[in-house]
């Protein structure tokens, strides 16, 4: 049986090394456009490789999703981050485990996860086309599939996946073939916001803020976690997850809109009150600049206060019920405009893709093409950051090669 792969990511690479090893007889062919396999491997985690997630229970891995986690469920329940430990731990690579949950290699380096794919792949006599872009796929008669590549050449396969990420020619091809298709829209990006409260403040960061995207209506989006302060915004845990989460918001406000921010999500508006009280009344004579009462950094504390009136020579004696008001306000429901969205260092994540009703996820063959399979990023699938897109490609590129040399 001919298999063709095309795209050689991790979800191609990991389904073209599970088809190729567990039926030998099969002959396996992963074609990449770029010159170099594993592109987003290599670069992924700041050059370190965010593998996966120390998550092992599927119904709570689940969550991490914004889009296709009930797709998934039974996905996880069948391949899921122990097995990845365990995949790469028979191949000699140990991963090792992060405060945050995150997991890397040992060595901190994305090429030891790189030349274990290409080795495993060499070793399961995958064969590996670099710089060959794929023009055209179509059904053959009276079954496989023909694939054309731009070079001229016209391959013949049995079955063929497609691994080849967010590429607008891939959705083409899904989509002239009879799968609907979810407009792709970026995810996991961090907000571009002008605004004096933040305009000197970079590096400084929040161990625990709220942010909440404004006209949400009832289905407000919030997300709580550490927050940085950037040279063009804010970014942070908080951020990039709400970015996920709201996606499509976002990308219908063509990233126009208001965040609030509660800096102290642990102190509701009469508890906050109750301290600033207290403080006033304990520290009369204290310049309210120089004392900050609340754990948030000194510098974003003289940036708030400044913001509202309050000057640097002003005492807490003097501290009037409107200015305090706006203080609570300002601490625990600012707003800011959001005017664009900046980048996630060298990681892209896609909201859209295939529509997951079409694609059979016991073994990721499509529904409406047989003998046609999808897995990675292509799909309308997105997980938040913390090597969640990682293990949705692993899983979904897993299944797929098992299903794929099946007769």
């Amino acid at each position: 049986m001919q298999i063709i792969i095309i795209g050689g990511g991790a979800a191609g690479f990991f389904a073209a090394i599970t088809c190729a090893q567990t039926y030998p007889d099969t002959r396996v062919t992963l074609i990449e456009a770029g010159k170099h396999p594993l592109a987003k491997v290599k670069i992924s985690g700041g050059g370190r490789c965010n593998v996966t997630h120390s998550c092992f229970e599927p119904t709570q891995l689940v969550q991490y999703y914004p889009r296709g986690n009930k797709a998934l469920r039974g996905a996880f329940s069948r391949f899921q981050p122990q097995d990845t430990v365990n995949w790469y731990a028979e191949r000699g690579v140990k991963l090792k485990t992060e405060a945050d949950g995150r997991m890397f290699p040992t060595t901190d380096d994305s090429d030891t996860i790189v030349q274990c794919l290409l080795a495993a792949a060499t070793a399961a006599g995958v064969k590996i086309w670099t710089g060959e872009a794929v023009a055209e796929i179509s059904p053959q008669q009276p079954s496989g599939w023909s694939v054309a590549l731009k070079s001229g050449a016209i391959l013949s396969a049995d079955r063929v996946l497609l691994a080849t990420g967010s590429n607008p020619s891939a959705y083409k091809w899904a989509q002239q073939l009879g799968h609907p298709i979810a407009t792709p829209v970026p995810s996991l990006f961090t907000f571009n916001i002008p605004d004096s409260r933040l305009a000197n403040l970079a590096g400084v960061s929040v161990k625990s803020a709220t942010v909440k995207l404004a006209g949400a209506g009832k289905n407000a989006l919030t997300q709580t976690g550490a927050l940085l302060v950037t040279h063009w915004g804010v970014s942070g845990p908080a951020v990039l997850k709400l970015s996920a989460w709201g996606a499509r918001l976002l990308a219908e406000a063509r990233y126009q809109t208001t965040l609030i921010i509660d800096w102290l999500p642990d102190y509701r508006p009469d508890k906050l009150r109750e301290l600033i009280l207290s403080v006033k009344s304990q520290l009369p004579q204290k310049t309210i600049q120089n004392s900050c009462p609340v754990p948030i950094p000194h510098r974003l504390w003289e940036s708030l206060t400044s913001h509202i009136g309050i000057q640097s020579t002003d005492r807490w004696a003097g501290l009037a019920n409107k200015t305090l008001d706006r203080l609570i306000g300002e601490l625990n429901r600012g707003e800011y405009q959001i005017t664009g969205k900046g980048v996630f260092k060298e990681e892209f994540v896609t909201c859209g893709g295939v529509d997951l009703k079409s694609v059979n996820f016991q073994t990721m063959e499509s529904k409406i093409c047989p003998g046609l399979y999808f897995a990675g990023e292509i799909l309308d699938i997105d997980g938040v950051t913390g090597g969640f897109n990682f293990q949705s490609a692993w899983t979904t590129g897993y299944l797929a090669g098992l299903a794929m040399g099946n007769v």
